[in-house]
């Protein structure tokens, strides 16, 4: 289970945190409470590493509360860098709680969000690059991406660079990033979607067909 706070804790485990934080405000009596326990706890595992997430029982801290004018429990606030920044009340789904949180977990230098990629491509202020194997850029991919397969990108460089702003994808995100960092370190900066093509997907944008 999420780290009960005291308002002693509170600065140095949220306002403090390198993390961004989700603090789950609650109470003893509270039964929405309880059914959210479960959940909250399970979401904490699938955050390690991106962010925290810790509990403050608003009987025990009652000063936090008032400050931060907690009007009912359960209630959600995302911290980052110090400062409230999003806000939820009462029994949600655990995936609202993490879309809640996820637009402040760190970003690897060159990392794209899909809605951002959309936007671009809109402007055209960028070129999506498919770096997947053939068939699954024939069966689906980005419109408009050109088809770069990740073991030819290489040999194919000047090509690359004569996109302008080339925005690496594969299946989900994880050897786009790789590449991404291995051009940057020989001084070639390509940023990558993140979440690859499966986030694209999740975030319900348009996709083209062979």
């Amino acid at each position: 289970m999420p780290k009960v706070v005291s308002e002693a804790e509170f600065e140095q485990e949220v306002l403090r945190s390198e993390l961004p934080v989700l603090v789950d405000f609650f109470g003893d009596w509270c039964q929405p409470c309880k059914k959210m326990d479960p959940e909250v706890a399970a979401l904490e595992q699938e955050l390690e590493g991106k962010a925290k997430v810790v509990k403050v029982d608003i009987d025990q801290s009652p000063r936090l509360a008032q400050m931060l004018r907690i009007q009912s429990v359960p209630t959600y606030v995302v911290f980052a860098e110090g400062r409230p920044a999003a806000a939820e009340q009462g029994v949600v789904p655990r995936a609202r709680l993490r879309a809640l949180i996820e637009p402040f977990f760190p970003r690897a230098a060159g990392a794209i969000r899909a809605p951002e990629l959309a936007a671009l491509l809109q402007q055209k202020g960028a070129v999506a690059v498919d770096t997947r194997d053939a068939h699954s850029y024939g069966r689906a991919h980005i419109p408009g991406a050109v088809h770069m397969p990740l073991e030819e990108i290489q040999g194919r460089l000047a090509e690359l660079h004569m996109l302008g702003t080339a925005v690496l994808y594969c299946r989900s995100g994880d050897k786009a990033k790789e590449l991404s960092e291995t051009l940057q370190a020989d001084q070639m900066g390509v940023p990558f979607l993140e979440g690859g093509f499966l986030g694209w997907e999740a975030e319900m944008l348009p996709i083209e067909r062979d």
